[in-house]
């Protein structure tokens, strides 16, 4: 588990993290979300002992990670995919990593073929793509097995094949037990991957909860219908109390009722319907509509023609 309380970080007159408190879980992927200079990176620096806390503290099972014995075998990290001597190559990289928290040379063969770089494990890591450098990150996180795992950012550079199978690796660390907690910028990606949310905006906690739990909070569930006789149905759904409007194809979207209520009113009418179906809210609808007040610098959309 981490948990961290009344997390600080100041610079001088800025600061970057605002007496954050947050917790993340065992057994689940827990998302780190928030604008660009909300505080993820330094909040992520300072779990691990990279940044000194200006006040409050963090703890990784217990312990602040500067008391972890060997900590390598309790945490595992990826912040910087660059992190590695050009001229080292991927095995004798993790080998450097191992011998430093005394783990045995066995276990870099494991985490290059957990990763899928064994083929690559004596080429020089300065001429990998971004892609295979996270990979190679992800190798150094896991070379100790740890209980407690953060990903700054794990899916940047991958194709498509790679961002399944991060998502997948995730998943499974978690299910095994372990903590998860991974910073993205791919709202979408964080929707399909993550049980738990942490959302910060100008280093202040923003929202921590499940993640269909933040998304039913900030957007809105409607029910999208289409039938020849759209006229009729909205009057009915109307003379109901529910909020009824028209969409762009001739469809009706019903604000404050469940498919099946709408169902109820058209089968009571007589009404035939070509489309029900419900119409959920997004995890970067939800974000948006919490973190808007958060964010450094705004862009008009409309001025732009998007």
């Amino acid at each position: 588990m981490i948990e961290a309380v009344g997390l600080t970080k100041r610079y001088g007159k800025t600061v970057a993290v605002d007496d954050l408190s947050f917790t993340v879980a065992p057994g689940r992927v827990t998302g780190f979300l928030g604008p660009n200079g909300a505080g993820k990176s330094t909040t992520m620096r300072m779990i691990l002992g990279l940044d000194r806390p200006s006040a409050g503290r963090v703890l990784i099972d217990g312990k602040p990670y500067a008391k972890l014995d060997r900590p390598l075998r309790t945490v595992g990290a990826l912040l910087d995919a660059k992190w590695v001597h050009p001229n080292r190559s991927a095995r004798a990289h993790l080998q450097w990593l191992a011998k430093s928290n005394g783990l045995p040379d066995r276990r870099v063969d494991e985490v290059l073929d957990l990763v899928g770089l064994t083929k690559v494990a004596k080429r020089r890591a300065g001429g990998f793509s971004l892609g295979m450098s996270q990979r190679l990150g992800i190798a150094a996180a896991l070379l100790g097995d740890p209980k407690v795992l953060l990903f700054d950012e794990p899916v940047n550079g991958l194709d498509p094949e790679g961002i399944l199978w991060i998502r997948q690796f995730m998943q499974g660390l978690a299910a095994e037990g372990r903590t998860v907690l991974v910073s993205s910028h791919l709202l979408s990606e964080m929707a399909l991957t993550a049980q738990d949310l942490v959302v910060i905006g100008r280093g202040r906690l923003i929202s921590q909860s499940s993640t269909t739990d933040f998304v039913e909070r900030a957007t809105e569930n409607t029910v999208r219908v289409r039938s020849p006789h759209a006229d009729k149905l909205g009057a009915m759904l109307l003379d109901k109390g529910f909020t009824v409007r028209d969409d762009a194809d001739g469809a009706l979207v019903v604000s404050g009722a469940t498919s099946d209520q709408v169902g109820d009113v058209a089968a009571a009418g007589g009404v035939v319907l070509h489309e029900l179906s419900p119409q959920r809210g997004s995890l970067e609808q939800a974000f948006m509509q919490l973190t808007g007040d958060s964010v450094e610098y705004h862009t008009d959309l409309a001025a732009t023609g998007k």
